[in-house]
């Protein structure tokens, strides 16, 4: 929670004006029994009207000022609390948006998920609770027990014995009960894990007809969490009856106390109203507190939760000083891996092994080879979503890890594999790519991505809405906006990783016709498992178990690469694209 709480420094105020406002609240309410045991002493022992009247008017006045006092303290609480989780949820983000990619694989999208949104409320509410209550039941409680001992220290030796009992309840349950509720939240990011993967592969399960199996799965995880919860339940259940109990045992020995007191005429009958009172507060204001404990318990360990994540340090850094690096406006960026290997978190062997080659700016560069060979994490080194484990990634001359990573971010356009829209509209889409493009250079990247075709044809054009993840889109739509967006910002360096894999062979041929004959004169790196794709690029890199097994022309390598060469062949032989 010290991790967090730098950013409650903008709400000083508000986190001093609610308490103080509560414990106003509460120094009236203890005032309260004070002036029903005048009522009964001298009011109605002496049968007066006026002074019973004059009282309630004074009851009325301390409900008054005190409703007053806790609703501005409510609002500076409120105010405090909503606005440090908002900070907290931006710098979260934030930091989320910084970490690689290794980070994001090792964390997961539900863990993260679950930080932004479930347990930020938590601490949310935790925090304002505190504000309100942290102080406020501790003063009623020692504050009532106090009032008792100006009224007969005798009878007030049952508060003595009986707050440090509850006490000793209340700190056990909470002292227990907290590591159980970070299992709780660590199985909430089970199942949203679970939850997550089943709806965003939804169509893979009913195609393969897993229903039942997937539900089985998630009611295991499911049940496992409800067991823990109603594990953890029943021992914070036993925190309020428990409490009771004690106070009641306490009430009785206070009523027995105080009906001996009475006849030996050391108090009144107003007093021992005033002490039963006093007891019923501090009953009040301990359910209260053992509540507020639970929810702080629960804050507390996802406060925890969060600042791990705030923790974890980005594998990616920049270099003090990092310079932009460049070969001329206008012009493509040169790229060089020199003995270049990955290795991911985890993993047993590693992806990529001692790859070395060159390309000069302006080249077309194609990578091919079997499912799982590499071809993805060799591309994801050039924009540093990875950093190679062994060997240098030099991009126009430089290091890669000596640029600045908006600017060397800046200079590449990537297409993934899976587009990716966000919704919006298609102009908002394309200007991620080009945040300052004019609607003309927006067509021109769709004209050169072969889907200014369809874009006109929407009632809408650029304004034409899109759904979350561009669901009102085919696939081969989504796959042509996301290559436009990548050539809106008209990229020095061109990464396609598999990004025609919907288009068909004559779209696909117009497309690399259309780059090819861009005018700024981009390097362009083409990742495809179509020999056709790739084949007129000015050098091919051919890829098998994480190993380039060839490097050079289609011509040179279908003479010198038996990998190639059986690519092509099963090509033509299914279709004669590799022709």
């Amino acid at each position: 929670m010290k991790r967090l709480l730098g950013y409650l420094t903008e709400y000083k105020k508000e986190c001093v004006l609610g308490p103080l406002f509560k414990l106003l609240e509460a120094s009236f309410e203890l005032l309260v029994p004070l002036v029903m045991a005048a009522v009964i002493d001298t009011g109605i022992k002496s049968r007066s009207q006026g002074y019973v009247i004059q009282m309630c008017l004074v009851l009325v006045g301390l409900g008054l000022v005190g409703l007053v006092c806790s609703i501005t303290a409510q609002y500076f609480a409120a105010k405090a609390s909503v606005g440090f989780a908002a900070k907290v949820r931006g710098a979260l983000f934030g930091h989320i948006q910084r970490l690689g990619f290794r980070e994001l694989d090792r964390e997961g999208a539900a863990t993260l998920i679950t930080r932004m949104t479930s347990d930020l409320n938590q601490v949310q509410n935790g925090m304002n609770l505190a504000l309100r209550l942290l102080l406020r039941s501790p003063f009623v409680v020692f504050g009532a027990m106090v009032m008792a001992f100006t009224i007969d220290w005798r009878a007030a030796l049952i508060f003595a014995v009986a707050i440090p009992l509850l006490a000793a309840v209340v700190f056990g349950v909470m002292l227990w009960t907290m590591p159980r509720y970070k299992q709780v939240q660590a199985g909430l990011d089970r199942v949203l894990g679970k939850t997550r993967e089943n709806l965003t592969g939804v169509r893979v399960v009913r195609a393969f007809g897993r229903e039942e199996t997937e539900t089985a799965a998630f009611q295991e995880e499911n049940q496992a969490l409800t067991r823990l919860q109603v594990f953890v339940g029943r021992v914070s259940g036993l925190m309020n009856p428990v409490t009771y109990i004690l106070i009641n045992l306490a009430t009785l020995a206070l009523v027995w106390a105080g009906g001996l007191r009475v006849e030996a005429g050391a108090i009144t009958q107003g007093q021992v109203v005033a002490l039963l009172n006093y007891m019923g507060q501090i009953l009040v204001e301990l359910v209260k507190l053992a509540n507020l404990i639970i929810n702080i318990t629960k804050a507390l360990a996802c406060a925890g939760r969060v600042a791990d994540v705030m923790d974890i340090a980005p594998s990616l850094s920049e270099k003090p000083g990092a310079v932009k690096a460049g070969t001329g406006e206008g012009q493509g960026l040169s790229v060089e891996f020199r003995d270049v290997c990955l290795a991911y978190e985890g993993a047993g062997a590693e992806s990529l092994s001692h790859i070395s080659f060159s390309v000069k700016p302006g080249e077309t560069v194609g990578i091919i080879g079997g499912t799982g060979c590499g071809k993805t994490s060799l591309v994801n080194l050039i924009p540093r979503f990875y950093d190679c484990t062994l060997g240098q990634v030099l991009i126009g001359g430089v290091p890669a890890g000596d640029w600045p990573l908006q600017s060397l971010r800046g200079e590449i356009g990537v297409v993934p594999q899976r587009a990716q829209l966000f919704s919006g509209t298609i102009r908002e889409n394309l200007q991620w790519g080009g945040g300052d493009a004019s609607d003309e250079e927006l067509w021109q990247a769709l004209e050169t991505a072969q889907a200014k075709e369809f874009v006109e044809k929407k009632p809408k054009g650029l304004d034409e809405p899109v759904a979350q993840g561009g669901r009102n889109f085919s696939g081969g739509q989504r796959q042509r906006l996301t290559i436009a967006r990548a050539l809106a910002r008209r990229p020095r360096l061109l990464i396609l990783d598999d990004s025609a894999s919907a288009l068909d062979f004559a779209t696909d041929a117009r497309l690399r016709s259309a780059i090819k004959n861009l005018p700024y004169g981009q390097t362009v790196f083409i990742v495809s498992q179509r020999a056709s794709s790739i084949r007129h690029a000015d050098k091919i890199i051919v890829l098998d178990d994480g190993c380039a097994v060839g490097i050079g022309s289609h011509e040179e390598l279908l003479e010198s690469c038996g990998v190639y060469r059986e690519i092509c062949e099963s090509q033509m032989e299914k279709g004669g694209e590799g022709a």
